[in-house]
């Protein structure tokens, strides 16, 4: 055989496509596309500046006092979630329980935070809570944190409580994204904007020649798409192509979550400026189309569920939407994660220590605990007694609190770190103190894969077949793996073949 040189012996960790459920490329044969923070990577902390500020402005014009107001891009992060009720902003674990908290822009304190959510689950499912779960959330966030404490001081008296005022912070923003002038600024400028990625377009390529129909399903509307998808993906094709020549079918505003679970007819766009008609009979491959549906889609490719995979970055009008409605498989875009893949390599040393003192303080409660035991079962005169009296008793428990006590001292600082990985107020995107963080949950439950750029799949290729990891419980082994998951897997696979 040949030698094979390794096309990307040298790709940071960060970029890889990471399975939570089982994936053959190799058997989807269509790929569907997200654009904003998809296909086209925006600046964040630029595109949502612009959002806050025209925001911003239009409560100036109604009289808000909030000139004074600017974007904090490290105020709020992806995967936070508003408790609209308290005018907090909260981080909770997988459970749901609150791990981190802020009112306006003040973090609470443990007592307070305790106080307040000791008896309370986030569910995402009631009203209460709001889940920022796009980068497209991070505006929203910052200026509801804010404005929080302009209602606490009594300076927004239009506004009748936290409620109130989330749900006219979300018109104002999402209005931006509505009006026009946001995206005819972007359009017009997108250099400032969008992050450049030569190697996007030779995933696509690769993906297209290899047998997948490539779609391109977004929210945007056509000049605002066809400007974007030109400036990021046109200078990198072939001399003679431009972006319309990657996809077999095009769809602009998309009505996403809608389009996975109502029906819609589809508008053709005939003409370059985007003039639209209404369209009848199957849909035509290369060709523009406006609104329509999933179930269309499906039934004239001739192709549907798990043998089409959608790609997006928005949890719920991407993935959890694809994955409920037409049972598509799913991958999330989630741009953040490979600065945090990052900073936990970088945070490795100082881990491992940690994880060793951690298990020395552990060993040392496990004595202490048996000490005290000890010294119940002589006072009481009840079970096996001890061969120590009570005076060593005590002035062991003493000793091993002694250690405990120096242990923490230690391990504090170490602690106080990890915990702020990436952003010193909010910590790791995926984790919530010790635990898995909610967002974490929610990739885990609807995202089949997830990565954190689309040419990230360049060099996956399009014949990878990529393996979830062994589900994990408290009692498995600390090495998983052996013959009955060798075994397994292999019979899976005979099974799919």
């Amino acid at each position: 055989m040949p030698d094979l040189v390794d096309p990307s012996p040298s790709i940071p960790r960060g970029r890889g496509v990471f399975c939570n459920r089982t994936l053959n490329f190799r058997a989807l044969r269509a790929i569907g596309y997200d654009m904003d923070y998809t296909l086209v990577d925006y600046r964040a902390d630029a595109f949502e500046r612009r959002v806050y500020d025209f925001a911003r402005e239009s409560l100036l014009r109604v009289g808000w006092p909030v000139g004074d107001l600017a974007f904090d891009p490290d105020m709020v992060a992806r995967g936070l979630v508003i408790d609209t009720e308290l005018g907090n902003l909260v981080k909770a674990n997988r459970f749901g329980f609150v791990k981190r908290s802020m009112h306006g822009t003040r973090p609470l304190d443990f007592a307070k935070q305790r106080e307040l959510y000791t008896h309370t689950i986030v569910d995402l499912a009631e009203p209460r809570w709001a889940f920022l779960n796009t980068l497209f959330s991070l505006s929203e966030g910052c200026l509801f944190s804010q404005l929080v404490e302009l209602l606490d001081q009594g300076l927004l008296p239009q506004v009748k409580g936290y409620t109130a005022l989330f749900t006219r912070v979300r018109a104002t923003v999402d209005a931006q994204h509505l009006e026009g002038h946001l995206k005819a600024e972007i359009a017009a400028a997108p250099e400032h904007y969008v992050v450049l990625d030569p190697e996007a377009a030779l995933a696509l390529l690769d993906q297209r020649a290899a047998g997948k129909k490539l779609l391109l399903i977004t929210n945007s509307e056509w000049s605002f798409t066809a400007r974007m998808m030109s400036y990021a993906y046109d200078r990198f094709l072939p001399v003679g192509t431009t972006w319309r020549q990657l996809f077999d079918l095009v769809i602009v505003g998309a009505r996403k979550p809608d389009f996975f679970t109502e029906r819609a007819p589809f508008f053709e766009v005939v003409t370059e400026d985007g003039l639209l008609r209404p369209s009848s009979g199957p849909l035509k491959p290369g060709a523009a189309y406006m609104g329509g549906c999933a179930v269309q889609v499906e039934q004239d490719l001739g192709i549907s569920g798990d043998s089409i995979l959608y790609v997006g970055d928005h949890m719920f009008g991407d993935v959890h939407a694809s994955k409920r409605g037409p049972l598509w498989r799913t991958a999330l875009v989630l741009r953040e994660l490979e600065g945090e893949v990052a900073a936990l390599e970088s945070f490795r040393e100082a881990e491992l220590f940690l994880a060793a003192r951690m298990a020395e303080k552990e060993r040392l409660e496990a004595l202490w605990a048996n000490a005290r035991l000890a010294l119940l079962r002589l006072k009481g005169g009840y079970g096996p007694q001890p061969a120590e009296d009570g005076a060593t008793l005590e002035a062991t428990i003493q000793e091993f609190r002694s250690q405990l006590q120096a242990l923490d001292i230690e391990i504090g600082p170490l602690a106080q770190a990890a915990n702020e990985l990436t952003n010193g107020r909010w910590g790791l995107l995926t984790r919530a103190g010790n635990d898995k963080s909610h967002l974490a949950r929610q990739v885990e439950r609807y995202a089949d894969v997830y990565t954190s750029r689309v040419s990230n799949f360049l060099h996956a290729t399009p014949f990878v077949y990529l393996r979830s990891t062994r589900g994990s419980l408290p009692h498995d082994p600390s090495s998983p793996g052996g013959p009955p998951l060798a075994l397994n897997i292999a019979l899976e696979e005979a099974a799919e073949a």
